[in-house]
């Protein structure tokens, strides 16, 4: 091969190896691109136009000094002046108090949760009341549930006897329930 040849396949193969990109190449790297944006921009809007953004309920407590607050001196199902019904629950090593409740069917329940020790999952199987319980905050959620009888569970490992973390939360027609119940 002359020096003439070797020049030119040296300059095929660097233009081949440059910045040169298949149509078809091109097309996916802005469908992608186009796609991405499209996403983003999506996300921005909804969270700005629809006033949609992440449980940001934000309520700190003393992990030492839970059971002497006075929002979580009294665990249980209770009704505040308005008239709505409040459920306080506090997550210990391996146990929810109080282990069982019974609330009305078909009625908004706020869940006040917090831990003593350490990160559990609040979980009532089978509906959407569900809430990571940090040391240190208090996580609430809102939900109204069906009569019928709904097993509590930490659905985040806490320690060795995290399979046994389980409550039982009962719930009866409006009419059939009292406080205490």
């Amino acid at each position: 091969m002359s020096n003439a040849e070797t020049s030119d396949t040296a300059t095929s193969i660097a233009a081949a190896d440059g910045i040169r990109v298949d149509l078809y190449e091109k097309i996916w790297m802005w469908a992608v691109a186009a796609m991405l944006a499209v996403f983003f921009g999506t996300t921005v809007v909804v969270a700005i136009h629809g006033s949609v953004h992440p449980p940001s309920h934000v309520e700190t407590i003393d992990p030492g000094k839970v059971l002497a607050d006075a929002r979580f001196r009294r665990q249980g199902v209770w009704v505040d002046a308005a008239g709505n019904v409040q459920a306080t629950i506090v997550a210990t090593a391996f146990a929810w108090l109080p282990p069982q409740m019974t609330i009305p069917a078909d009625t908004p329940v706020t869940f006040h949760l917090t831990s003593i020790d350490v990160v559990h999952g609040f979980e009532i199987v089978r509906t959407n009341g569900q809430a990571m319980v940090v040391p240190g905050y208090v996580s609430q959620f809102t939900t109204r549930f069906a009569p019928g009888e709904y097993m509590i569970l930490c659905n985040e490992y806490c320690g060795v006897g995290h399979h046994l973390m389980a409550g039982k939360l009962t719930v009866v027609p409006r009419a059939d329930w009292h406080l205490g119940a």
